[in-house]
This record gives C-alpha cells, sequence and structure tokens, in this order.
C-alpha cells in the first residue's frame, strides 16, 4: 500500500489513480494530522509525501517517522516544490530517500516509487544471509534449514553468523572468542569445540561445512 500525502485533491487523486493502474494499492490523505493519525494502526509499504501541507508540515512528519521505531524504515519520496532547493537538502538529511520537484510526471512518480522499493528490498535482503536452504535471519534472529526452524543458543546463533558472513576463511579459536564471547573472555579452548559440535550437530547436514582446520580452529567450507 502506497499513502499519497498531499492538499491538493486534483494531484492527490491524480497520484492514486497512476499508482493503481500500475499494479499497486494506494492511499491518499488531504494533510499530515491525518495521515499521522493513520500511521498508528497501520503501516504503508512507501510514502509519497508534500512538503507544503497545512497543519503539520511533511518536513516535520518526516522527522517524527525517522525518530520513531515504528516508522524509521518506512520508505519515503518527498514533493518538494520548484526551486525549493533548501527542502530538497533538509529532507535527505532527515532520511527521505528520494524527491519528486513539482510539476512532475505520473510516469517518473511511478518510476520512483518502482526504484525506492527495489532498494529497499535489497538492504531487507542483506540482512538474510544464507547457504542453499541453510538460512539466517539477522533481524528475525532466526535459523532454518529447508524452511524448518533450529533453535539455537545465542553463543551457536553468533558463531554461524560468523561463519556465513566470512564463507571460507579459517578462524582460530582466540578470534572466535574475542569475536562471540567478547575480547575479555578467558575460557578454554575446549569451550569452543563444545558448541561447534552442538552447532554441527544442530545443523544436520549443513553441519558438515563447519570444518576443522587442524591446528587453527575452524572454517565455513562452502561447495561449488
Amino acid at each position: 500500500m502506497i499513502w499519497c500525502v498531499e492538499d491538493d485533491a486534483g494531484i492527490r487523486d491524480i497520484e492514486v489513480y497512476a499508482l493503481q493502474s500500475t499494479g499497486f494499492e494506494a492511499q491518499g490523505f488531504e494533510d499530515g494530522t491525518s495521515f499521522w493519525e493513520a500511521l498508528k494502526t497501520a503501516k504503508p509499504q512507501l510514502v509519497i509525501l508534500d512538503v507544503m501541507l497545512p497543519g503539520i508540515d511533511g518536513v516535520e512528519l518526516l522527522r517524527r517517522m525517522r525518530s520513531s521505531a515504528d516508522t524509521a524504515k518506512i520508505p519515503v519520496i518527498m514533493a518538494t516544490a520548484k526551486g525549493t532547493e533548501y527542502d530538497k537538502i533538509q529532507s535527505l538529511d532527515l532520511g527521505a530517500d528520494d524527491y519528486l520537484v513539482k510539476p512532475f510526471g505520473v510516469m517518473e512518480m511511478v518510476s520512483r516509487v518502482k526504484a525506492v522499493l527495489r532498494r529497499c528490498q535489497s538492504e531487507v535482503k542483506e540482512n538474510v544471509l544464507k547457504v542453499d536452504s541453510l538460512v539466517l535471519n539477522l533481524d528475525e534472529h532466526t535459523v532454518s534449514v529447508d524452511n524448518q526452524r533450529v533453535n539455537l543458543t545465542y553463543k551457536e546463533f553468533e558463531l554461524l553468523r560468523l561463519f556465513l558472513s566470512h564463507p571460507g576463511m579459517a578462524f582460530t579459536r582466540d578470534q572466535l572468542f574475542n569475536e562471540v564471547w567478547g575480547m575479555d573472555y578467558f575460557g578454554e579452548s575446549r569451550t569452543v569445540d563444545m558448541h561447534i559440535r552442538t552447532l554441527r550437530q544442530k545443523l544436520g547436514n549443513y553441519g558438515r561445512m563447519i570444518e576443522t582446520v587442524r591446528n587453527v580452529g575452524y572454517r565455513l567450507e562452502v561447495k561449488q
């Protein structure tokens, strides 16, 4: 769902119609107050936000969105008047994902919406580490194998995250201590060995990818 916040009814209707005509769900808001109230009960996929609005203006709304954990990651395209360079710079500094300069064509608007959504989806994908059917989701803090959830302890999760982030890299036990347990951890080497053993067991066939490097430590070997 794309939300269009625009006080000019004619422009707002054109924006909503153009988005709906190209396959998006879209909804319009005539002012910042109604938009902000709606955010309390629903979250759009993207917002096209006019800078000049009655009541709460677009810049203030953007500032509020970026300062709230619930709305901070919602993509925002700011609509600014021609010649208002300061509005564009201020919006981008506050975290706007893109901007449109009025008057703009509807196809340009749709193109920018698609581009921002693609970019944001790519950023989300970066928070997932995977090898074939082994998937580690950093945002959800979950691990699955063949679409089946695998319950790992915090340390096991961090070990796997480290291995998946650096496939093929050999880590010494000291490095694993430093990265997973912290620099001030003074445990015995068998602590790492024990966690590696249980991690391998929980990952099933994928556990074989965590190889022992003689006289060094461990690495995750991804077969080509």
